[in-house]
């Protein structure tokens, strides 16, 4: 481990070409900002949403194909932010959402935001289903460890022995370790970041954004209303330790081999189960098949079949078979 930042190469700013006609003008982070947000003074999630921003100014994505998706929660207010396409969907349903969204518009660059209550407790089965199934799109969770939307009520991360609105003498229960859970669903990206370090969280969201698959990232956001001083463990002004993975560069040196090979899903485990608040950085990255290429794979081999003929035609012969 070692505190240096991870992948500087990615921190390289991008210069935006001249706009050339059809496509968009360059654009600036303050173009992205739509509605005022509104989660409490001190959120962690503003310094996602500011990340978020600088993160598609740098990419230069086209605003017409950017789309921010969400369920319900604090996190769940992206879409409303985002001068952009967007939807706020229902409880824990948002990844079943953006799955449909990115198998039928293979175009668009999909960002699901999530919360811990949203991502891992109602929305875990679909989170697990679209991890197996290396859809490609990038899911931030940000964790605050409770329900804050709700006015505190323990959540699946809340640590044990945390009092509150369902727990008014603490929790018992053992909480989800996301990191493992990602893992264990058969995620291609796996990545851990928090809000107190906005330039780490910048490179781990470039990272999961050029990974071609299900990338998800663990994000740390402090809820200073509900739990404040949560993540101070992993703030180095709070004096906490923010430990940096310090991934292989497969130099041949000896100290190489003490590095972390993000292929290695048994080293990743173990990473992720060392105790709060761990290590942050890329715990997991494999080049797999993404769910969206074998679907095109059916239709072209489809379309091969009929002889390219169009849908309808397709659609027709099959009705004048069933006289």
């Amino acid at each position: 481990m070692s505190d240096t930042t991870i992948n500087p190469a990615s921190s390289a700013a991008v210069v935006a070409a001249p706009a050339q006609p059809g496509q968009s003008t360059p654009y600036k982070k303050v173009d992205l900002r739509s509605d005022r947000p509104t989660w409490c003074p001190g959120c962690g999630d503003y310094t996602v949403l500011d990340t978020y921003f600088r993160l598609c100014e740098r990419r230069q994505i086209p605003r017409e194909k950017i789309v921010t998706v969400s369920g319900i929660g604090c996190s769940s207010r992206f879409p409303y932010f985002v001068q952009a396409h967007g939807v706020h969907f229902i409880h824990g349903r948002a990844v079943a959402f953006a799955s449909g969204l990115s198998l039928s518009r293979p175009d668009l660059h999909v960002v699901v935001f999530s919360g811990d209550g949203d991502a891992y407790s109602i929305g875990g089965n679909h989170l697990e289903h679209a991890a197996r199934k290396n859809i490609h799109m990038t899911l931030v969770v940000m964790d605050n460890m409770v329900y804050g939307l709700t006015k505190k009520q323990t959540s699946p991360t809340s640590p044990m022995g945390f009092k509150s609105k369902t727990d008014p003498t603490g929790s018992i229960d053992i909480p989800t370790n996301p990191m493992q859970k990602l893992l264990a669903a058969g995620a291609t990206f796996v990545a851990r970041t928090s809000h107190s370090n906005p330039q780490h969280m910048l490179q781990v969201m470039e990272r999961a954004m050029d990974h071609r698959g299900f990338s998800v990232i663990e994000c740390l956001s402090e809820c200073v209303e509900f739990h404040p001083g949560a993540f101070d463990a992993a703030n180095p002004r709070k004096g906490g330790q923010f430990t940096i993975i310090e991934e292989k560069k497969n130099d041949g040196t000896p100290e190489d081999e003490k590095r972390h090979d993000p292929s290695d899903e048994a080293a990743a485990y173990k990473l992720a189960s060392l105790p709060f608040p761990g290590v942050f950085g890329v715990f997991y990255d494999v080049k797999e098949p993404a769910k969206n290429d074998r679907e095109q794979q059916l239709i072209d081999n489809a379309r091969a079949a009929t002889g390219g003929a169009a849908p309808l035609a397709c659609l027709q012969k099959t009705f004048a078979r069933l006289k």
